[in-house]
């Protein structure tokens, strides 16, 4: 599959040369002023804006849909990574990548149909993903390695922020930049949950290339001084 062209200017980080991408989370900020939010990112010099959308099905909350993206688009240009914690989610690609998305990943558990969803993705103008929750084996991923941009590991339980990394995870980064290597595949490894200045040094070893980072960065006293940290992780 042709590279992504809104995406392909970030797969530098894959070679190992360069520190990962910072994408701070929205689901930690304050929901009722994004916009300080967003400026509070672009200030740290974050490279990405990771935006959860929760349907309270797949996951329990409801979160934001795609008029957020479409606000935070006008405001930014900013690369905007959205995950679709949805069921469904083929129903509502073609909605965010037209909202404003550079991304959007989609989950295995729900994705029925995943090479068709990733496909809309990609047809749509966009970067295509998908995520794993801790419970599904990353050998699950194994027919999509050709297919995505970037595969996202879960490393909590998806749902609320401020979770603490569930250590077995790692080695499921590992096993996925493993299987990245064997395929000669070029997408990134995302990582979401429980990232912070401890935990990301192990993440980038492992094979991280995109750390997700929500309290850590936005609970932070410093948030510019989080980037710096996080992208200096496992130098």
């Amino acid at each position: 599959m042709a590279e992504s062209p809104r995406f392909s200017r970030f797969l530098r980080h894959t070679s190992g040369t360069a520190g990962p991408v910072v994408a701070p989370s929205l689901l930690a900020a304050d929901s009722g002023n994004l916009a300080a939010a967003l400026e509070l990112a672009e200030r740290a010099r974050a490279e990405w804006i990771h935006i959860d959308v929760m349907d309270g099905v797949f996951v329990p909350p409801i979160s934001f849909g795609a008029n957020t993206v479409a606000a935070l688009r006008r405001r930014t240009g900013v690369f905007l990574d959205v995950h679709l914690m949805t069921v469904h989610p083929e129903r509502h690609v073609a909605q965010f990548v037209d909202a404003g998305a550079d991304l959007v990943t989609v989950h295995l558990e729900t994705a029925g149909h995943a090479h068709r969803t990733l496909q809309a993705i990609r047809a749509a103008g966009a970067a295509a993903g998908i995520a794993v929750v801790p419970s599904t084996p990353a050998a699950l991923l194994g027919e999509l390695w050709d297919e995505v941009d970037l595969v996202l590991v879960m490393t909590v339980n998806p749902g609320f922020g401020g979770q603490r990394l569930i250590p077995r995870c790692v080695r499921k980064v590992e096993q996925v930049a493993g299987a990245r290597r064997q395929a000669g595949a070029r997408f990134l490894i995302q990582v979401d949950g429980g990232v912070n200045r401890d935990t990301a040094p192990d993440l980038r070893r492992s094979g991280a290339d995109v750390l997700v980072a929500g309290t850590a960065f936005y609970g932070a006293a410093d948030p510019a001084a989080v980037v710096r940290d996080l992208s200096a992780a496992g130098r």
